[in-house]
Formats: C-alpha cells, structure tokens, sequence
C-alpha cells in the first residue's frame, strides 16, 4: 500500500471510530420517564405543525446532560433518520463564541472590548469612535449584510470577510455608536478579523483550541468552509405552502464569525454546562458576557455580549436563536437553575424556539400562586365533566349546566395536561378582580378569565382560544 493510500485508510479508520465514540457519546437518557414523554410530545407536536423534517434536542438539568433525541428525517432523498449524533448548522449562536474568543483575547492582555474596532480594522466607518464591545452588543450601527431569511443568489459565490466590510461596514452608520440597538451579523465579521488579526491564525482554530478541545466538544465544524457530511443533517425551506426544497450551501466566507459553526445539540449542551460552571472565562468575562447592555439614554437591550438576557417567568435566561441556509436552531439556559434546552432543527421554519421555550418551561417547572393553583384545580375538574359548585356564584353556578360541562369534558378532556398554566394579568371591574390565565399547549394556546368577588365565589371561569 503507498503511502497516501496507507494515510487516507487510517483517516476513514480514524473517521469511523470517532463517528462510533460520538454514536456511545450522544446517546443520553436519564431523564424522569414522564419529562420525557413531554418533551418528546411537544418536539413532534411542533414538528408535526411547522412541517419541519426533523429536530434534534439536549436537555441538561441539575448541570449535567440527561436527554439526547432526535426526531423525523435529517435527509429526505435517500430517506434518513435523524439520529442524536448528527450535525446542524447553529446559525447565529455561534455568535457567543466570537464574543467568548474575544473576551479571552481581553484576558491575555491582547486587547480590550473598549478599543476602537479601527485599531484592529481600518477604513470602517466611524472605526475610531465604534468599540469592540459595540460591535459585540449590537449596538455599533453598522448595517447587516444579511437579514434576509431565504438564500441570496450573490451569497453563493466564495468572499472574504474583508470583502463584505468594504461594501458593508463602509457605509454610514444607521445611528450613532451605542443609542439604539440593533441586530447585525456585519458586527460580528468585524468581531471574528478582529480575532484573526490578534493571534494570525484562523477563527475556528481558535475556537477549537480554547473552547470545543477543552470541552470535549467534538463535533464542531465550520460550515462555512465547507458543507456538512452526508452523514449529517440536510438544509431544507419551504416557498410558501410549497413542498420542501433543498438549500444549497452559501459560499465559503457569508457565514464567517457570524454563523458559521455546525455540531450536534449534544455539544451545544455541553457549552451550556460550561457557560453555567463558567469553565473557560474568568468570573469578570462572564460577568461582561451576561450583563445587558444600556444604550446611552439608558434604556436596556436585553443582550449582552453575544446572548440574549431575558426573563422567562421569573428564571434569568441567557440565550440565542440562529438561522442560516436552511438550519434553525435555538439554545436557553437558565442558568441559575441548571437548566437548559437547545434544540437544532433543518427548515427554515423549524419550530426550534417553539420547542425550547416549552421544553424549558417543562423541565424548569413553576412554582404556582395561589390563584393558580385553584385555576388549575378547576380547569383538571372540567376535563373530567365535574366542578366545585362551593366555588362558584349563583350566575357561574347556573351557566355550569350539565351542556356545558359536557361541552368542557369533550373539548378539554382529549388535550391532556397543559405545558404550562400562568396568570398574566389582573385589575379591578365591578367590584371584582378580573384575571387572565395562559394554558399553553404544543400547538394550541388557550386563555382564561375569570371574575372573583372578594368573598372568593367566582363570578366568571371562560376558556377560548387564545387570540
């Protein structure tokens, strides 16, 4: 055997022996039986709605991974299924990596998020008043290159990421640095030149020696340099209500820094677990990373330094979204919990942010109020045909006939226990306090108001659908 041959054979042995420790790797399940019937009741339900081909999910709780799943076809000609251990696209979550390259740089010493982006990039508008952490906040100004959510005939041929600053970066800025905010993926090629410059190597083999070897996150791959294995996940779209096309690969350089990684959900968990741990930045990075940004009137963004900061029902969430080339992906974290959910799916409009916010809200669980939990007692009682007529006003008491807890047994009863039941507002009228109630469902939301008087007998308990 001649030495390339010899070479090419180890690499395809190498090849399948790491494919067999991702395969072992992968597959994870210790979650609670009755979580994960949910969970898996809720991806194949918005699965089912979106007409998304497949979806692929992580849930880690208590900080550790206890679910791996995927569901429906990663590939539709030949047919395949969707494995744990296939790779999507992640789009614009790859943006908390560029930002984490960047605050490592700033922890060597080798520059600081409140440099000018010129000291690194000359010729950018306004690059000696915009700062790094600007660019890395979305709050520069800078115009994106690429908000449109269908492939761009021009963004199938190869560019440099020098190459779009000079016809994006070099334009006036659509406000002035850091008075609004906005989102743009022409800030984060700034951001990964801005790393490239630094060290003179290549963004993701940064990446990749300071985070994804660290972490044992081993599928990571740069689909931005070359397009996923047939092994992986294939890119879908849908135009309109039309059939589902295949998305052909953009060119080498349109994702550059700004959604260019690819990997499993499985690996995606594990960068959760770290940024919950705060493993590969000082306490101070992290602080930086996870404090939402005021604009200069003082106004808040809700993001930080390439996530979002939100509030979901009362747990504080670091998270982003991403979409590229037919892959959409979302990833939560409620990081004072040890929660979290990341989920990658291949259609343009693939449910993934639908899947995780209701994953999340399920494996967080809510500690109910009072009302709550006597909304909910009654609403369980209605599935079955029965109500506490102790509860109810004499109009409420009347309206509650044998009709109409038939009615709510045949309609409610089939739908099962909800995904979650929150009140989301309340005021005075007539004497009584008048509250709305969501029960959301997988595909269904429903909404309830109800009267009470201060005597607690209830005056009003009506479900609709939710508008």
């Amino acid at each position: 055997m001649n030495y390339s041959r010899l070479v090419s054979t180890l690499a395809v042995v190498a090849s399948f022996s790491s494919l067999a420790f991702n395969l072992h790797a992968q597959a994870v399940d210790t979650l609670d039986p009755a979580l994960k019937t949910r969970i898996d009741s809720i991806a194949n339900e918005v699965l089912k709605q979106t007409g998304a081909p497949s979806a692929s999910v992580a849930i880690v709780k208590g900080g550790k991974i206890v679910y791996t799943h995927a569901y429906g076809k990663a590939r539709l000609d030949p047919s395949m299924a969707a494995t744990a251990d296939m790779r999507y696209s992640i789009g614009s979550i790859s943006k908390q990596f560029a930002a984490t390259a960047i605050l490592l740089l700033q922890e060597q010493g080798k520059l600081s998020v409140d440099d000018a982006v010129g000291k690194y990039v000359p010729g950018l508008t306004r690059g000696d008043e915009v700062t790094i952490g600007e660019i890395l906040s979305h709050t520069s100004g800078y115009q994106d290159y690429a908000p449109e959510d269908y492939p761009v005939a021009s963004q199938l041929k190869p560019v440099t990421p020098q190459q779009i600053l000079n016809e994006w970066a070099t334009k006036p800025l659509d406000f002035d640095p850091g008075t609004q905010w906005q989102y743009s993926n022409t800030n984060y090629v700034i951001a990964g030149l801005i790393v490239e410059k630094v060290t003179g190597g290549k963004l993701f083999d940064f990446l990749n020696e300071h985070i994804f070897h660290p972490l044992g996150m081993k599928s990571a791959w740069n689909s931005d340099a070359k397009e996923l294995p047939s092994a992986d996940a294939a890119p879908f779209m849908r135009n309109a209500l039309g059939p589902l096309r295949p998305v052909p690969n953009g060119g080498e350089g349109w994702m550059f820094a700004a959604g260019e990684l690819a990997m499993t959900a499985h690996d995606v968990a594990l960068w959760d677990i770290s940024l919950m741990q705060r493993t590969i930045l000082k306490p101070e990075s992290y602080n930086q990373m996870f404090t939402e940004v005021k604009l200069k009137d003082g106004k808040g963004t809700h993001y930080g330094l390439g996530v979002q900061i939100m509030d979901r029902d009362g747990h504080h969430s670091i998270e982003h979204s991403g979409e590229v080339n037919g892959f959409v992906s979302d990833n939560e974290v409620l990081i004072d919990d040890g929660i979290a959910v990341a989920v990658l799916t291949n259609h343009m409009a693939g449910g993934a942010e639908q899947i995780t916010r209701l994953a999340a809200a399920t494996i967080a669980g809510v500690q109910h109020t009072p009302n709550e939990d006597q909304a909910i007692a009654i609403y369980k009682g209605l599935q079955q045909g029965q109500i506490d007529r102790t509860l109810l006003a004499p109009n409420l008491n009347a309206y509650f006939d044998a009709q109409t807890l038939s009615d709510y047994r045949n309609s409610l009863a089939p739908l099962g226990d909800p995904l979650t039941f929150h009140q989301t507002g309340e005021r005075l009228r007539g004497g009584m306090t008048f509250r709305v109630f969501r029960i959301q469902y997988p595909t269904q939301r429903l909404s309830l108001t109800t009267y009470t008087y201060p005597d607690g007998k209830l005056e009003q308990y009506l479900i609709a659908p939710a508008e």
